[in-house]
């Protein structure tokens, strides 16, 4: 059986990487699924059981537009996947306040507002389910990646204390952490076959991630097999943390 057969999940980042091949698993496995990006960016899905919405995240209306889609086409809410994520390489000293908080409302402010937002549904929900994409960032750190790192390691907070807050009411929340992996974002340093080489090699299994490798884990996280998993935070990174 589907492990997803009668749920409903929002899936936000899902033009591309991990957030498409999430938004394409969970079709897969039974799920119905409101595929949400920002305006322009491709949201062309073959699967029928995929709606999609382009909306920017940071802004106002952003989390009330995104619920209000998925309970309009579905009617119900099951799952979240707050995958949606932006990035800009720059050191503290000279990060402008804008590039700070375009990184802070993408990445924790959205996540944080959808959530609100999501949480009276998920509670309604037999299998309620919080999952958010953070990074072996959000532990770590490496040069020009201060706001980055500061989002990420906000999102892991902000899990946990999900976790606690909606427990007895039968919801999870649980972090995915994505190593060095193919997506949108790492898609031009990875096209130096040098780069790309330096990465894998960082990792125990000697290969770059694929989006599918984390859209995998937050399956997982989204079906009854980690019905007693909540407040963890999942490193999908081929082992590249261990050395660290």
């Amino acid at each position: 059986m589907a492990r997803l057969a009668g749920r409903a999940a929002i899936v936000t980042g899902a033009a591309s990487g991990i957030g498409r091949a999430s938004a394409e698993l969970f079709a897969a496995e039974g799920a119905r699924v409101l595929a949400v990006d920002r305006p322009g960016a491709n949201l062309e899905f073959e699967a029928e059981a995929i709606e999609v919405l382009a909306v920017d995240l940071a802004t106002r209306d952003a989390p009330a537009q995104v619920v209000g889609a998925a309970l309009a086409a579905f009617g119900q809410l099951d799952i979240l996947f707050n995958n949606a994520g932006v990035g800009i390489n720059a050191l503290a000293a000279s990060m402008t306040d804008e590039e700070w908080d375009r990184v802070n409302d993408v990445n924790l402010k959205a996540v944080f507002r959808t959530c609100r937002e999501a949480i009276p549904h998920l509670i309604g929900s037999p299998a309620g389910r919080i999952i958010s994409t953070a990074s072996v960032m959000a532990n770590g750190t490496d040069y020009g990646l201060v706001a980055y790192c500061a989002s990420k390691a906000g999102v892991l907070g902000l899990t946990r204390s999900l976790a606690l807050e909606l427990g007895k009411h039968g919801v999870t929340a649980n972090a995915v952490l994505p190593g060095a992996i193919r997506t949108g974002m790492t898609a031009r340093s990875f096209e130096d076959p040098k780069v790309a080489e330096i990465w894998a090699r960082k990792s125990v299994l000697r290969r770059l991630g694929e989006p599918v490798d984390v859209a995998r884990v937050a399956l997982f996280l989204a079906s009854d097999d980690a019905g007693f998993v909540t407040g963890q935070a999942i490193a999908a990174d081929g082992g590249m943390t261990l050395r660290i």
